[in-house]
């Protein structure tokens, strides 16, 4: 069983996660724009920030006895995520384009945080 404070701190890995891999797709097609040395930089921090985060959200969820086994698209719209805890193990579903909006808001926080600086 998941509590809740685990579930969110969880929720905010797999967000975490997603944000990495859909940077690192997109850092290939940046490797092509004309403008690269400028923005390639940016994108070289922000995931250098975003895997510390991941990093220590992992080792939180290790101390608790957690940890994601993998993903299954479920059909165009959701899919589950199995985790296994300490007693037993727990799927969970999200929706896709959920997903893809907190992801797109955690990645202009981050950036917005960025420019503050």
């Amino acid at each position: 069983m998941i509590k809740p404070d685990q579930r969110q701190l969880l929720h905010k890995y797999l967000l975490m996660e997603l944000a990495i891999k859909s940077l690192q797709i997109d850092y290939q097609k940046t490797e092509q724009f004309k403008m690269k040395v400028v923005f390639l930089p940016l994108m070289d921090a922000l995931l250098k920030d975003l895997r510390q985060e991941y990093f220590d959200l992992k080792r939180q969820l290790v101390q608790q006895k957690i940890r994601v086994i993998g993903w299954t698209n479920v059909d165009e719209y959701f899919s589950d995520v199995q985790i296994a805890t300490a007693g037993n193990d727990v799927v969970l579903r999200y929706a896709n384009q959920a997903l893809k909006t907190q992801v797109e808001k955690l990645l202009i926080n981050h950036i917005n945080e960025k420019m503050k600086l």
